[in-house]
């Protein structure tokens, strides 16, 4: 097995480890390489490819942190075709969330999520996908 350097901040190594240590991983290395695998393979499920998708993806920063912010609006811009609804929110004393509504394919989908998440300082970002014809056709 091929070795790898990775930097991150201690405080999530400790995590890491304490992660290993609750949930009986033979140490970190299992606990990235497992976190690896599910990242890859979170975009390429069978069943989503070749439809018309819906997806909701929420973002939460700090607020001071504005390049996180003007990092968002490039994004939103970026894809205007992909974001059908875009809502911004004060979120406790410090932070902010954005939402995004989006509409289109999961490769579309899947490189948007990706960007958002390569967007340093982000705190959380969390998503949903679905199909939009699992609601069934529309009758007038």
């Amino acid at each position: 097995m091929t070795v790898v350097s990775v930097s991150m901040p201690e405080e999530l190594l400790e995590r890491i480890d304490r992660f290993a240590d609750d949930h009986g991983y033979t140490g970190r290395s299992e606990v990235v390489r497992e976190s690896a695998r599910n990242l890859l393979g979170e975009f390429e499920d069978a069943r989503l490819e070749d439809r018309e998708l819906m997806a909701v993806v929420t973002v939460l920063f700090n607020y001071e942190t504005t390049s996180v912010e003007e990092r968002m609006m490039r994004l939103r811009h970026e894809h205007d075709r992909l974001v059908a609804s875009n809502f911004h929110s004060h979120v406790g004393a410090h932070y902010c969330m954005e939402l995004f509504v989006l509409e289109g394919q999961l490769e579309e989908i899947s490189s948007f999520v990706g960007k958002i998440r390569a967007t340093q300082d982000t705190l959380s970002v969390d998503y949903s996908v679905m199909p939009v014809d699992e609601f069934g056709p529309i009758t007038p």
